[in-house]
């Protein structure tokens, strides 16, 4: 059975979240014996983030991550969705407060909604993160990097904080099904 790789270069978006859908759930109607999931992206919209990692989480085939350069923002949940995790020597990962793009006027009622949705992202952000890093050496302070300090982690970093379970390069292979997401 083959091994399917998504490389995912491309910010998390409607689109983006249906393409992989689309090209996971492939992989698996094509009898993939496991599906590698190679990430640069500097995130984007927490919805779609989180369909993505919850998408992830339910395929019947085992999920590996691998950053390839950059995995930011949102980035982070799609990335833990991986059941192994790994980066490459020279990548990094970037926590940063949530930010919201609002257009035109906004009333009062709307307000407090985005404000609410904001808060609830945070809070699920924060015990994705949690469960997915239980057994860390360092634990990360990831609701305080949501709302005040920013904070990048290198490879070495993300090992200690159990983001990562190894820093390798991407894995190759010849007989692999390939595929990429990109906008």
């Amino acid at each position: 059975m083959p091994i399917h790789v998504i490389n995912f270069t491309a910010p998390i978006t409607s689109a983006t979240c249906a393409q992989l859908i689309e090209k996971a759930s492939t992989a698996v109607q094509q009898g993939a014996s496991r599906l590698i999931v190679n990430i640069a992206t500097m995130g984007g919209e927490c919805s779609y983030g989180f369909t993505m990692y919850n998408f992830l989480l339910s395929l019947p085939i085992p999920v590996c991550t691998h950053n390839l350069g950059t995995v930011e923002s949102m980035g982070n949940i799609v990335f833990l969705a991986g059941e192994h995790r790994s980066a490459c020597t020279h990548s990094k990962f970037l926590f940063h407060p949530f930010h919201w793009h609002v257009q035109g006027s906004v009333d009062h009622s709307r307000m407090s909604e985005y404000a609410m949705s904001l808060d609830y992202d945070l809070v699920l952000y924060a015990r994705i993160v949690a469960e997915r890093t239980v057994d860390a050496r360092e634990i990360l302070e990831t609701e305080k990097y949501l709302t005040a300090a920013s904070r990048i982690l290198n490879p070495q970093q993300a090992l200690e904080c159990g983001l990562i379970q190894a820093i390798e390069p991407p894995r190759i292979d010849a007989q692999s099904v390939s595929s990429i997401i990109h906008s």
